[in-house]
């Protein structure tokens, strides 16, 4: 999966953040759409400018963030 196809950051949306190309809906969203239990399929019902492939491509690029150590689960200090 080519993310990069999918995934772009402009300053002039959002403030630079990743947002699904042609949109003004960030990579972050729908990562929070799905930790709030959304099914791909609602996404998709909801917000048909997404595709599948572009729900792939958000996948595709938080896997490369998490490879290349941009995202990661912080220690908890200890009592």
């Amino acid at each position: 999966m080519e993310w990069q196809n999918y995934i772009v950051s402009d300053k002039e949306v959002l403030l630079g953040k990743p947002t699904v190309k042609g949109t003004r809906i960030s990579v972050e969203y729908v990562v929070g759409l799905l930790a709030q239990g959304w099914s791909e399929n609602e996404i998709l019902e909801n917000f048909p400018r997404l595709t599948k492939e572009s729900l792939q491509a958000v996948f595709a690029y938080i896997q490369d963030c998490i490879n290349d150590g941009l995202l990661f689960t912080p220690t908890r200090k200890t009592a």
